[in-house]
């Protein structure tokens, strides 16, 4: 049972995602954003098919939900037109790519402070005598995801600051596209 749930709710979250980005049916921006819905929901079920019932919660509460309507408002508040065309500005272009350096150095120099050298940890830990007994962790917990996330050792900092990062160049991408040329 789980596994068909699995491929259900893998499947859907994979389709879904494909048609937030090319998306056949409408070119307009809310018909993606109703997809990136999808996407989430589905999501947060295989979160709960993990035993991570706090995840899948606040998937849809946080994601679905707030993150969805401040999208849904913005993709309003800017009216995009299907039409409009931007010409290509050398400006904007050389920009971005300078701004997509300074992030290359930025998760560079992050993964090199969050990871470091792992080997001379590994090499340390090894030599080490001592064996620490390690309380066992409840899974799906809130304790063992904070530790999980956070951990200096093999944490997720990076990919939570890469999407942050991302939801900031999407909302700043809806309205440069959005904006009104000026005469």
């Amino acid at each position: 049972m789980e596994g068909t749930l699995f491929n259900l709710f893998a499947s859907l979250a994979v389709l879904s995602a494909l048609l937030v980005v090319v998306n056949p049916l409408s070119r307009n921006p809310v018909t993606s954003a109703m997809f990136l819905v999808t996407t989430m929901i589905s999501i947060s079920g295989l979160f709960v098919l993990l035993g991570a019932y706090f995840l899948a919660a606040v998937q849809i509460l946080v994601y679905a939900g707030a993150v969805m309507v401040l999208f849904l408002f913005v993709i309003m508040l800017l009216d995009i037109q299907e039409t409009a065309r931007r010409k290509l500005n050398l400006v904007s272009l050389a920009m971005g790519l300078l701004a997509v350096g300074a992030l290359f150095l930025v998760y560079k120099s992050s993964i090199k402070t969050t990871y470091g050298d792992q080997t001379q940890h590994q090499e340390a830990a090894a030599d080490s005598a001592l064996v620490e007994a390690v309380p066992a962790k409840v899974v799906g917990s809130t304790q063992a995801l904070g530790q999980a996330l956070f951990s200096g050792e093999k944490g997720f900092i990076l990919p939570f600051e890469i999407i942050s990062v991302l939801l900031l160049v999407a909302m700043v991408g809806v309205i440069l596209l959005s904006r009104k040329e000026q005469s």
